[in-house]
């Protein structure tokens, strides 16, 4: 009698992976992947936020992100934005997104047409003695409307070393294997960042510290529960990351969901912006295939 054939239900047949690596994935809902960026490359991206934290090139359509407790001490530059957002259109920082090295592994999560469909460069200031530099503990699945959540990976790339000291993530273990729980921003005495919304009601859970060295990139899975800490050096500590999902999504109908909030909120910053766009609408535009081929009708609704 053959033995049984293990059931994967994260990872797709691909030769990229390894058993052990798949497995690994499997039970824990992330994987890092050691010295896969370019030292070069990375230092080409910083350089690309400190013009733009500058002003030294046009934002365009990226969002530009402030730190609140920090833009209440007059910082400036590099020292105040904690992240730029929606780096889809812009030529230096989306050659992450087509990064082949990195597209080699999304592949093994999303099959081989790929949407890059949320981009982010997260700078960590030294934190200003409030913890705002800190992220809570979150699933990134809260800010999708789309499904299937299990065809979705994040691709996050350490730009220096990180620590526990400069804020390194935090990841519970296993917790990709629960469902999307209730966000609402956390009661923190200093206040939090814009839409740095924390899960409730989880229960107690190991957590594993990730400690990279620059070019290290973690890929995980988007109901994993994790965050960071604050940055409690004199130095930044930076990285880049990319969501990434099949080009077959399903749009769902968020109405009455835990991600009402979320949605609202981000159809209320795209208004102040000046864009008329729901949800739905939203999403499509900061999405932007990578790999492979599009659907005619992608993103249509379940």
């Amino acid at each position: 009698m053959e033995p049984m054939k293990p059931i994967f239900n994260y990872t797709l047949d691909n030769s990229k992976l390894t058993l052990e690596q798949r497995e690994f994935y499997e039970r824990n809902g992330f994987l890092v992947v050691k010295e896969l960026v370019d030292a070069k490359f990375l230092d080409n991206c910083k350089q690309r936020f400190v013009d733009l934290c500058d002003k030294k090139v046009p934002w365009g359509s990226l969002t530009m992100m402030k730190d609140v407790s920090l833009m209440r001490k007059g910082a400036v530059g590099e020292n105040l934005f904690y992240k730029v957002q929606d780096f889809v259109y812009d030529d230096v920082l989306f050659e992450y997104c087509r990064h082949p090295t990195i597209l080699d592994y999304v592949e093994c999560f999303t099959g081989p047409n790929i949407m890059a469909i949320h981009t982010m460069l997260i700078n960590k200031p030294p934190d200003s003695g409030s913890l705002t530099s800190r992220h809570p503990l979150h699933q990134d699945l809260h800010y999708f409307p789309f499904r299937p959540a299990n065809r979705i990976v994040c691709s996050w790339t350490a730009m220096e070393d990180i620590t526990p000291e400069n804020g390194c993530l935090i990841v519970l273990p296993g917790s990709h294997t629960g469902e999307l729980l209730q966000h609402d921003y956390p009661q923190w005495k200093n206040g939090v960042n814009k839409m740095y919304h924390g899960v409730r009601g989880y229960d107690d859970h190991p957590i594993v510290e990730l400690s990279m060295k620059k070019g290290d990139t973690v890929f995980f899975h988007p109901i994993l529960i994790h965050g960071s800490g604050p940055n409690r050096t004199r130095g930044f500590r930076k990285a880049i990351s990319t969501h990434y999902s099949c080009a077959e999504m399903k749009f769902i109908d968020i109405r009455g969901t835990s991600q009402e909030n979320i949605a609202k909120e981000v159809v209320e910053v795209a208004k102040r912006r000046g864009l008329e766009l729901n949800f739905q609408d939203f999403w499509k535009f900061r999405s932007r295939l990578v790999r492979g081929q599009q659907p005619v009708k992608w993103f249509s609704s379940l």
